[in-house]
This record gives structure tokens, sequence and C-alpha cells, in this order.
């Protein structure tokens, strides 16, 4: 446990340190306090469960909003506390944006898969994409064929089916967000038969 004088030591550099910045914006100034306070942000986001390199990016993007916005703080007494309200608001952006994140099932190369599966032996399952994606609706099935089959890029689908290509990118993304549990339940019964 640190002693009242070393702990009052440390808040009196602490405070110096973000007065001389706010005071006076500039890399060298801005520089010291990221090296007191981004050590602090990483910990901060490690005991809230964040593996460490993520805890590490969240308390670099918190630095660069109060290197960004330091020039909005009306008190510069309350700078600790506004720094953590921006980690605060960080970590729950962060998971507010993985709750929203959809499950989708990776299709790239799926044209060498198609061909290494066809020099498979009989004994394995083959490769049946075209079987896979026929629940989905024709224009998805489509899509599906031309970009991971055919290999066309996604400018190159919406201009010969003249649709906008965020039609096209919001095609591949809902059929792969379909896909993801079937081929789950299918890995997932075709292992303990392997």
């Amino acid at each position: 446990m640190h002693s009242p004088s070393i702990d009052d030591e440390k808040h009196r550099h602490e405070r110096t340190i973000t007065h001389k910045f706010l005071e006076s914006p500039s890399e060298a100034s801005f520089h010291s306090v990221f090296s007191m306070f981004t050590p602090q942000l990483t910990s901060f986001f490690l005991a809230r469960g964040c593996p460490l390199p993520l805890s590490e990016d969240l308390a670099q993007d918190v630095m660069l909003t109060v290197y960004l916005k330091a020039d909005q703080l009306r008190d510069r007494g309350l700078f600790r506390a506004w720094l953590f309200k921006i980690a605060r608001s960080a970590l729950c952006r962060h998971y507010g944006k993985r709750s929203r994140e959809v499950e989708t099932i990776g299709l790239d190369n799926l044209a060498d898969r198609l061909l290494a599966s066809a020099q498979i032996s009989t004994t394995m399952p083959p490769f049946e994409f075209l079987d896979w994606i026929e629940f989905l609706d024709e224009h998805e099935q489509e899509t599906l064929r031309l970009r991971f089959i055919e290999e066309w890029e996604y400018h190159e689908i919406a201009a010969a089916q003249q649709i906008p290509i965020g039609t096209v990118q919001w095609r591949v993304f809902n059929a792969k967000r379909k896909l993801a549990p079937r081929l789950k339940r299918r890995q997932a019964t075709s292992r303990p038969a392997a």
C-alpha cells in the first residue's frame, strides 16, 4: 500500500502533466499524458475482461479522443474523470458492437475447395455448395454462385445484374448469415462419423 505522501506526489505529477497539455497542446505535452495514462487505461480495460491486445487498442482509441477533443473539456480539474468517462464509453461501444455482430460463414477460396473436394476419395462427403444454397432465394443463389464459384468481384456482379453494389454486398452477407447455422450443424453431425 502506498503511503499518503507517495499518492499525493503522484497526483501532483499527474495534474502538472495534464495542466501543461491542456494549456499548450502539442505532441510533446501529449506524449507525457499518453505515457502516464495509457498503462492505466490498459489496466482499466483488462480489469473489465478485455484481452491484452484489445485493451491496448481501446486505450489508444481513448487517447486519440483525448488528443482531438481536449479543448472541449470545461473543467480542467476533472481531466481524469473525463478521461475514464471516455474509456467507459469506448468499452460500451465495443460491447454494443459485439452484440450486434452477426455470425456468418466464410466462403473465401470456394472454387479451390470445390476442386480439392472433387479429387478427394468418395468415402468423404463431397463439397456440395450448390446443394447447400438451394434453400436461399434465387437472387442470393445467383449472387453467391457468381461471387464464390465464378470468383466475380462485387462491382462486376452489380454491373451484370444492374443493381447497386450495396445490394450485392447485402445479398452475400445475408446469405452467409443464413448458411452459418446450417453448415455448423452439418459439421457437427459429420464429425462423429469421421
